[in-house]
């Protein structure tokens, strides 16, 4: 079984505002290529002492030199333009449905420029005083990223694009093991969103991909991917996280017969629960028994601090239906899974934090 950390984190943190900055002034050749890294360093080195000093047990460098969690990505691999001429349909904050512009689409045949996280990882591991954790995005997520107009010339069939991003991460997999990494997570947000039939619907099946395609064959894409000893995989699902907006509400009951027996290498999943869009605790039966289960019961869609002794209960809850000893705790998802980040101040970001922190030491005691 892995090493369980009872406060996790999940991986991004709110980008100082000097930092959304500099990425624009870089962007408009204001800022040299060397000023804007110690900018970026200067970011994650204030991301790893946020996360110290709040006592979570595993730190991410809050991925401060993303454009977005799926960056690393759209960002260093060949085979996307910025057209804006695909949208997704989200919910607001407000529960209102509105259609998101997609900021790249798959328009050409993908190939690594560079390596997507070595740079991050290299950096943090050098500067972390806790357990150094790094988070790639799912091939998966890709499917928020075609289209059949704009990248069936490429890829005329979606799950091609799928293998071709798999293979892409495996390089990336090794080359972090290579450089001493031990802990990868996968975000996987789309496999949650498919609790939702209007999602699935709405978002896949209208673009040419089968949902039930994707809690088969895709599933065993994702369990290709965490394929390298010595590395320990968890894989993170949530309904959508983009400055506050959701995609999908429903029980994972409707995927977790597929998720949790197929994705046979990952030792933990880090699930989201923070409100009644997630459903009960009563599919956690379906995971196998040597797996660690981490609880997204903190909320970072919006900066009111829950109550621990709510989240004690809810611990209980969970317990009824998966081993106490192998559950732990966490916020949801990250704090800026876009740039823009999520409605909340850095001072409710820090609470929040120091909750699941002080709220897993309540409950299971020291690590």
């Amino acid at each position: 079984m892995a090493k369980i950390y009872r406060a996790e984190v999940i991986g991004s943190l709110l980008r100082p505002a000097w930092l959304k900055q500099a990425r624009l002034d870089y962007g408009a050749d204001r800022l040299s290529t060397a000023q804007f890294k110690q900018l970026e360093d200067r970011a994650v080195d204030e991301a790893l002492a946020l996360q110290v000093a709040s006592g979570v047990d595993v730190v991410t460098d809050g991925e401060m030199r993303r454009s977005g969690f799926v960056g690393p990505l759209t960002d260093y691999v060949e085979g996307f333009t910025a057209l804006g001429l695909d949208t997704r349909r989200w919910h607001t904050p407000a529960d209102a449905e509105t259609d998101l512009i997609v900021p790249v689409t798959v328009t050409g045949k993908l190939r690594r420029r560079r390596s997507l996280a070595a740079e991050e990882f290299t950096y943090a591991r050098a500067r972390a005083t806790a357990p150094l954790k790094v988070t790639l995005p799912s091939p998966l997520m890709l499917a928020l990223r075609y289209s059949p107009e704009l990248s069936g010339a490429a890829y005329p069939a979606p799950f091609e694009l799928f293998a071709d991003a798999v293979a892409i991460l495996r390089d990336e997999v090794r080359e972090l093991q290579s450089l001493g990494c031990e802990y990868i997570q996968i975000d996987a947000p789309e496999i949650a969103t498919l609790v939702d039939p209007a999602t699935r619907h709405n978002v896949y099946e209208s673009h040419g991909i089968a949902p039930e395609r994707m809690l088969g064959e895709g599933i065993e894409m994702l369990d290709a991917v965490a394929d390298a000893p010595g590395i320990t995989f968890g894989l993170h699902l949530c309904r959508g996280n983009n400055a506050g907006h959701w995609m999908s509400a429903g029980s994972y009951a409707a995927i977790s017969q597929q998720v949790f027996k197929r994705a046979a290498r990952y030792a933990t999943f880090l699930l989201e629960y923070d409100s009644a869009r997630a459903g009960g605790f009563e599919p956690l039966a379906d995971v196998p028994s040597d797996k660690v289960v981490v609880l997204g019961l903190v909320s970072t869609k919006n900066g009111t601090l829950e109550d621990p002794a709510e989240l004690t209960r809810r611990v209980d809850e969970a317990s009824r239906h998966f081993a106490f000893d192998q559950l732990a705790l966490s916020t949801q998802c990250g704090f800026a899974s876009v740039a823009v980040g999520n409605p909340l101040t850095p001072a409710a970001q820090s609470a929040k934090l120091g909750l699941v922190a002080a709220t897993a030491r309540r409950i299971w005691g020291a690590a």
